[in-house]
């Protein structure tokens, strides 16, 4: 049983250095798309101390359209600010992917558009300015809630 956290075009190594320590604790799949803000070869990952690097199951995309056009068959969900759903109101099935856009932009307008039924969101006060939560505590969020609701899978 396996989900898949999928990162197009992550800007801030922190954000997914996070992810990726989580991935690799809940054998989730990570998927990064490129163009990616900053490099993950042998070195620059050594170099930050990511130990748990070697336990990730991870795949890198040169593009959004060649990750799109590999997983077509895979269900996707969009976790984004505009997005119609509650995260939790999903019912995640094995194999889900749940996408995630950049820091700065999100995911591309036009992508969103075209799978808005697959849109989702975490609720967030209409009384604050701020664009989002950050991207590695979102995709946390919203992970371990297709994991409960998977019950766990291979995990104590």
């Amino acid at each position: 049983m396996t989900l898949h956290i999928v990162f197009v075009e992550p800007e801030i190594p922190q954000n997914t250095g996070n992810i990726a320590r989580t991935c690799a604790a809940t054998d989730t799949k990570l998927h990064l798309i490129k163009p990616l803000g900053f490099n993950i070869d042998e070195k620059s990952v050594r170099r930050a101390g990511l130990d748990y690097w070697k336990y990730l199951d991870l795949e890198v995309h040169d593009s959004l359209e060649e990750f799109l056009e590999k997983y077509k068959g895979n269900r996707m969900f969009l976790a984004t600010t505009k997005g119609g759903e509650m995260y939790a109101d999903v019912e995640f099935k094995d194999e889900d992917m749940i996408l995630f856009g950049r820091e700065t932009k999100g995911l591309p307008k036009e992508f969103i558009e075209e799978n808005k039924d697959m849109a989702i969101r975490i609720p967030m006060s209409q009384n604050t300015r701020l664009r989002s939560l950050n991207l590695s505590n979102c995709a946390n969020i919203i992970l371990f809630e297709a994991l409960r609701q998977l019950e766990f899978p291979g995990l104590e």
